[in-house]
């Protein structure tokens, strides 16, 4: 346990990434960058205010991205909308309290809220271990699908996170 503890310290101080292997079964279709222990996995769309959104169907999966939920740290509890509340594009839906901050989680798209993952009243870190798949945070029905035209695809992204986290 300190041995990989002391490894996984070493690799990030070095800057070294790895590819999480241990979501490939999850995502068996998803194509992942890694870049300093961020995951971004293709087939969803990104926020610069890094939320994610998986649009299938009629409805779209928001969550916040691993990179956000690296700088949060360990996340202690989570604020969420009730079911039927309407989102807009660029709005606060809900926050994200962890133990070095309290964050505001934007709506990348316009929407009604169908669904609150509730799993994460009592589990708020589920968030910090599986943020694309059991630490999504709402489903909602888009008011206006095309907005996620103005999203980033995962290269845009990372790139994105690399000149974010180079000018601090």
């Amino acid at each position: 346990m300190a041995l990989g503890m002391w490894a996984s310290s070493t690799a990030n101080a070095l800057k070294i990434s790895c590819a999480s292997s241990s979501r490939a079964h999850l995502f068996p279709a998803a194509f992942s960058l890694s870049r300093c222990f961020s995951t971004v996995l293709d087939g969803l769309k990104y926020a610069t205010s890094h939320e994610w959104v998986k649009h299938e169907g009629a409805v779209a999966t928001i969550g916040i991205t691993d990179h956000a939920q690296d700088h949060l740290g360990e996340v202690v509890y989570v604020d969420l909308p009730e079911k039927g509340t309407s989102v807009t594009k660029e709005g606060s839906f809900g926050a994200v309290e962890s133990v070095k901050a309290t964050s505001d989680v934007n709506s990348p798209i316009s929407g009604e809220v169908v669904e609150v993952n509730a799993k994460l009243t009592g589990k708020p870190d589920l968030i910090n271990k599986s943020p694309y798949e059991d630490g999504w945070m709402i489903k909602i029905k888009p008011s206006n699908p095309s907005e996620l035209d103005s999203l980033m695809g995962p290269k845009e992204y990372t790139k994105f996170c690399e000149e974010e986290d180079a000018a601090h």
